[in-house]
């Protein structure tokens, strides 16, 4: 019990620090600052083993999340969130994508990622590849992740909890934050659609 309360504290911890960070890169209002660079170029491994190459993605907007698999509350509770959202956009969503980048690609094979997300979304499409890959495309998008110890050898990831919705020129739009209202992320991901 005491190792979930710890674990709990730990994830909840890492998305305050995430949530302040974004908050420096991006204002919510209309007069805002330009918006910020976030994004770039990637080439990951789907759950299928196909590649994925960002500059095919161009032409129709998309969602990306950095996640991982043995995490035990953001990332399920975000993937649940996200299937609401895509039921309730009904036949308009029908050709988008959510990206789910693994920010542990030491656990989270193609396998490993199918067998989780099979259970989710089928919008979902697992992403992995390298520590060095990941790293190059969390940079880019600006995520935060770190690898945490936990008692008896294991451990957990630390990241950030926004999905990032992405253009379909491939340039960074909009953000759903963690458990954001469920109304307000619907009209980003509206608008997202609509203009592209």
């Amino acid at each position: 019990m005491r190792t979930l309360t710890r674990l709990a504290l730990i994830l909840w911890s890492a998305a305050a620090l995430a949530a302040v960070a974004f908050a420096g890169l991006f204002w919510f209002t209309s007069g805002g600052p330009p918006t910020p660079a976030i994004g770039g170029p990637f080439r990951l491994k789907s759950q299928t083993g196909e590649m994925i190459d960002s500059a095919a993605l161009k032409g129709r907007p998309y969602a990306i999340f950095f996640g991982f698999t043995h995490c035990p509350e953001v990332c399920p509770t975000t993937m649940v969130d996200m299937a609401a959202l895509m039921a309730k956009l009904g036949p308009a969503a029908k050709d988008f994508k959510i990206y789910f980048v693994s920010v542990d690609p030491e656990r989270d094979t193609p396998e490993v990622l199918r067998n989780y997300l099979s259970s989710f979304e089928p919008h979902v499409v697992g992403l992995t590849g390298t520590p060095d890959e990941i790293a190059k495309v969390a940079k880019e998008f600006r995520v935060y992740y770190r690898k945490t110890p936990l008692d008896g050898g294991d451990y957990t990831m630390d990241h950030s909890a926004f999905v990032y919705l992405m253009g379909k020129d491939g340039g960074f739009r909009n953000v759903i934050g963690y458990q954001e209202k469920p109304d307000r992320a619907l009209e980003k991901l509206k608008s997202l659609l609509e203009k592209g």
